[in-house]
């Protein structure tokens, strides 16, 4: 699998094969988030704390990049941006539990190993996208995605992809086996498409009249909103956070972070873990991704609290990433991918 890397300019620069330092007041972070997304938020505890946050990212692997390494990792923490890339994380041996009172007052039981072995960062919702004009439900249930009415009305990217793979482990641990996988052959019959594309296209397909609803992170509204030549998409769409129709909430995922097995700044690590939950860290960090904080008493930023309240599923994110194999074994199972006509 191809990999892409890039340089992030602060506070340190690094080229992917580089050694990095192991200093007192550094910290070496492996990240498969955006840097520009992050970059904000790092500069600011480079200037509160004195400690440079060294930074690789990759959009796919550095979880076997540190594995290759084994003892002569620099990572100290790995920051990814699905629940499933932190429990693959820690399924390869590569990671090691922390807890600190800090943390644990910080981030909901839900959102967190209860061994520590990896934390929630941010938050953001697995929503629905549905046209201004065509469709006029104030509010819709997952279940809702496979009702007859909708045939031939509904696009999403591949069901593999990890977002929808998260949505459908969900999906497992709300309505048993049998009724999730009842309802994903509904979903399959009610595509307009093959799934393709990622979750903007599901906007971009909505605006085109080409579907009608498709679920979608809540976080892409704000990004195309902010986006000129995005902003017609967004302009075309309409955003209801489904939930579960046995009372559960709406499904979340989250960004995240694991500790190194081998971290050699380990002090630093926690230091920098602990200030990203911190009250001021978690506004900056929602503000600037349009995510929900994961810490309590946080609000979002006014854009994303205007899409709507949003009720979170109690469901913890552990139960999620056990049924992640289940999923994806399922969306073969029934030939999601394969589109609504084969």
């Amino acid at each position: 699998m191809p990999r892409l890397f890039s340089r992030l300019l602060a506070p340190a620069v690094l080229a992917l094969g580089a050694t990095l330092p192991a200093l007192a007041q550094e910290v070496n972070l492996y990240t498969h988030r955006e840097p520009g997304l992050i970059k904000p938020l790092l500069d600011r505890f480079t200037a509160e704390t004195g400690v440079k946050v060294n930074v690789v990212f990759a959009a796919n692997g550095l979880a076997e990049r540190i594995q290759s390494e084994g003892e002569r990792s620099a990572a100290d923490l790995l920051l990814s941006v699905d629940v499933a890339t932190l429990t693959h994380a820690v399924s390869l041996g590569i990671t090691q539990p922390v807890k600190t009172p800090a943390l644990e007052k910080a981030v909901p039981a839900n959102l967190r190993a209860a061994d520590g072995s990896w934390w929630a960062m941010s938050m953001r919702a697995r929503a629905f996208y549905v046209s201004k004009d065509r469709v006029k439900d104030a509010a819709l249930t997952y279940e809702d995605l496979a009702d007859p009415r909708f045939k031939g009305r509904v696009c999403l990217r591949d069901g593999l992809h990890a977002y929808n793979t998260s949505m459908i482990a969900a999906a497992i641990a709300n309505m048993g086996d049998v009724k999730a996988e009842e309802w994903l052959k509904g979903v399959r019959a009610n595509l307009s498409k093959k799934p393709s594309g990622g979750d903007r296209d599901v906007a971009k397909d909505i605006a085109s009249g080409s579907c009608d609803i498709g679920p979608s992170n809540t976080y892409y509204m704000g990004l195309m909103n902010r986006d000129p030549n995005q902003k017609a998409w967004a302009d075309a769409v309409r955003v209801v956070l489904p939930t579960f129709r046995n009372g559960g909430g709406t499904h979340v995922n989250i960004s995240g972070i694991v500790f190194a097995k081998h971290m050699k700044n380990r002090d630093q690590a926690i230091r920098l873990v602990e200030w990203l939950v911190s009250p001021a860290a978690q506004k900056l960090y929602a503000a600037q991704n349009f995510e929900y904080p994961v810490v309590g008493g946080v609000e979002p930023d006014a854009y994303t609290l205007s899409l709507g309240a949003l009720k979170p599923d109690s469901l913890s994110l552990e139960t999620v990433g056990a049924n992640r194999k289940k999923a994806s074994e399922l969306v073969d199972k029934v030939g999601f991918n394969l589109g609504p006509q084969s």
